[in-house]
């Protein structure tokens, strides 16, 4: 089940929220565990036993090791457990056909690949089982008595699928004891809208030239076109899942839990380093706290800290999915990363800041090609064609890609991409009267109506409706 689908909008969500308000405080976290139980299993219910595992296992490990001698080894354990189990799913066959290529060379039969499906959201529950477990080796939180308690933070729907990965620490708080207030559910409503809005209105409408552009061979793309692909992926892949993140967020706020941030307006970057601290953030934190820091940060010298950030980045691309052309994502970023450590340029500092936009969004939009391209092939016949080489020799113009209804999408991609209309909020509060005020928020409640009515029709008319992170 996806936030963007009618059966969510218009009968899960709505059925949640009446059995949530519905219930005595004191049951809340029940209902709304089992509510996370039915909207994980609805369309594939055996992946059901895998969470279910996890959260009680988790519980487990998370006593013993609070309560161990030596409680790095119960960590180790953990942590092996839980790698594991996401290292069978997701890179299992992967792994066995790259054995299989090499066994071939030396006339050794092949070893039949798993073939296990991967089930949805599991880095993602993986990652806060191991922050958890973590936090509590450190003793940053007290190992949880109540095993509703972990299963819930581990299967809270509106984090479950897609993020943002929301650590323990942040909402045990409100695990415990939490209140919702007429302002949180204003509030989070009009963050699920402007989600669903990004989501349907922009991201969807932007996946149809990008999916042509990536699904022709280079050799009959011309530079523009292929460009242009590769701009339209770079807004699609943005507000499909900044929109799926503003939905947790805005949802989440509704039953009272307060999410932390996860995209800060990324393609505004100076730099690379800068669009790691704005892009996707509860992952690049989650790393740099339990995978970086772990590895020891900056505290051994230069070359230990190239050396780690390219380590970092080797993860977070096989993170992201079992692929050759995923790990050289991720070593491309960590290249650009220690490059700007050695050069200080990680700020754009003494760069003309026109400039230093320029190189970051070049650098940017290069790497989603890799990240997009069905292979590294394909992605290098591509960034050739992109460098005035090659290409058809029928000139298959942007045009063909490009419609009203699109280049209306591209244009509001474009603006939202920018905090354009986050600083004008800020000066007309600042400047404008109290009747002002009230005609802004007038129309602002017009445009969220407007936004709902036209995600609605998007979605009833069966448009393509894919959330991209869902795979990872």
């Amino acid at each position: 089940m996806v936030f963007s689908a009618p059966v969510f909008l218009f009968l899960f969500l709505p059925g949640v929220l009446a059995l949530y308000f519905a219930t005595p405080p004191r049951g809340r976290n029940l209902s709304l565990l089992v509510a996370s139980l039915v909207f994980y299993g609805w369309g594939e219910p055996r992946f059901l036993a895998i969470m279910l595992v996890s959260a009680l296992f988790n519980y487990a490990f998370a006593l013993a090791i609070a309560a161990a001698a030596r409680p790095r080894i119960v960590l180790a354990g953990a942590v092996a457990v839980n790698l594991g189990i996401l290292a069978v799913y997701k890179y299992g066959d992967f792994v066995v056909i790259n054995v299989d290529a090499v066994l071939e060379r030396f006339g050794v039969p092949a070893i039949a690949p798993p073939g296990l499906a991967l089930p949805l959201g599991i880095s993602f529950f993986t990652f806060h089982a191991l922050s958890y477990l973590i936090d509590v080796y450190r003793r940053r939180v007290p190992a949880q008595r109540n095993p509703l308690a972990v299963a819930l933070y581990i299967a809270l729907f509106p984090q479950l699928i897609a993020g943002p990965i929301v650590r323990y620490a942040t909402i045990a708080p409100e695990i415990a004891q939490r209140h919702t207030t007429w302002e949180d559910i204003v509030s989070g409503i009009r963050r699920f809208v402007v989600g669903l809005g990004k989501k349907v209105l922009i991201a969807n409408t932007l996946a149809a030239p990008a999916d042509a552009i990536f699904g022709l061979p280079p050799s009959e793309l011309t530079a523009g076109a292929a460009w242009f692909g590769v701009a339209c992926y770079s807004l699609q892949i943005y507000f499909d899942f900044s929109g799926y993140s503003d939905m947790a967020i805005g949802l989440a706020r509704v039953f009272g839990f307060h999410f932390p941030e996860n995209f800060c307006y990324p393609y505004v970057s100076r730099s690379l380093t800068e669009f790691w601290r704005r892009w996707h953030i509860s992952l690049s934190t989650w790393f740099r706290d339990y995978l970086y820091i772990s590895l020891g940060g900056n505290r051994r010298g230069p070359a230990r800290v190239y050396l780690n950030l390219v380590i970092v980045f080797v993860f977070c691309g096989l993170w992201h999915g079992a692929s050759w052309a995923f790990l050289v994502w991720g070593l491309y970023h960590g290249a650009f990363l220690v490059a700007e450590r050695i050069t200080r340029g990680d700020r754009g500092r003494g760069r003309w800041r026109p400039l230093a936009h320029v190189y970051a969004l070049l650098v940017i939009m290069l790497g989603w090609v890799l990240f997009r391209a069905p292979s590294l092939t394909h992605a290098w016949d591509m960034l050739v064609v992109m460098a005035g080489f090659g290409g058809a020799e029928v000139p298959r113009w942007v045009w063909i890609y490009l419609d009203g209804e699109r280049a209306l999408a591209f244009a509001a991609g474009v603006i939202g991409s920018m905090p354009a209309l986050a600083l004008l909020e800020r000066w007309h509060a600042r400047v404008a009267s109290g009747a002002a005020q009230g005609a802004v928020s007038l129309a602002r409640a017009g445009c969220l109506l407007l936004v709902l009515l036209g995600s609605a029709i998007r979605l009833a008319a069966g448009t393509h409706n894919p959330f991209i992170y869902f795979r990872f």
